[in-house]
């Protein structure tokens, strides 16, 4: 019983991320359950809706082992968010059995990719959904994306991971054998040829960012001067 565990608008231009503090729950939580790894969410960008910097969401994504225990997860993860709350930030979280997760749901994430959604929507249907959502503070914004958050990691092809294995220890230019072996399962030229050895190209200081596709962790690149560059997509 896999879960997922979604939060959003957690943070002000002069703070924290929300995907730092999804990283930090994430490293609390595995300290009791298997942890899969933790992904980003790209969501629409639109004067209507307020923002820190990008507009996006975070899931962890919580393994086989955290069957019964939705009730302690959720109160570990609501207890971090609260002790670590910025003032100005307006955040929601949200939890859902992955199995459970409706096609009214993925829906309304997929919606919220690209136009302007309310609270009352987000509320209305996860009370329907049976899925458990809250806001923590603020003006509980962040409700829409920790519920669009859910919708769109459950289609297993949005978003890319921030966390997963030893992903985040390896920056700057790897081997492909080092990236394989830490946790990527493909890595990919962008007209989909597989890609087992050589260096790939990484920004110095910073790790890659592979995609969930199809229920596999996917790293993208592409060729350059007969060189592989890893490319950042949402």
């Amino acid at each position: 019983m896999t879960f997922l565990l979604a939060i959003d608008d957690t943070d002000t231009l002069s703070s924290r991320g929300t995907g730092r503090l999804a990283r930090a729950i994430a490293d609390l939580l595995g300290q009791e359950y298997l942890v899969l790894g933790v992904t980003r969410h790209q969501l629409y960008v639109h004067e209507d809706i307020p923002y820190t910097s990008h507009n996006s969401c975070a899931v962890i994504h919580i393994g086989p082992d955290a069957g019964g225990h939705e009730e302690r997860i959720f109160s570990l993860a609501c207890r971090h968010m609260r002790d670590d709350f910025v003032k100005g930030s307006d955040p929601g979280i949200a939890i859902a059995e992955l199995a459970a997760v409706t096609p009214e749901v993925i829906a309304f994430g997929q919606d919220a990719k690209q136009r302007v959604l309310t609270q009352e929507q987000a509320r209305i249907l996860a009370k329907r959904s049976s899925i458990r959502l809250e806001g923590l503070g603020g003006t509980e914004d962040g409700v829409i994306g920790a519920l669009a958050g859910i919708g769109l990691a459950a289609t297993g092809n949005d978003g890319r991971f921030i966390q997963k294995g030893r992903i985040r220890e390896i920056t700057g230019p790897a081997t492909a054998e080092t990236l394989l072996d830490a946790g990527i399962d493909l890595i990919l030229t962008l007209e989909g040829m597989s890609v087992t050895t050589g260096m790939i190209q990484v920004q110095e200081g910073k790790s890659v960012k592979p995609c969930p596709v199809s229920g596999k962790v996917v790293l993208f690149v592409e060729k350059r001067n007969g060189t592989y560059r890893a490319v950042k997509r949402d």
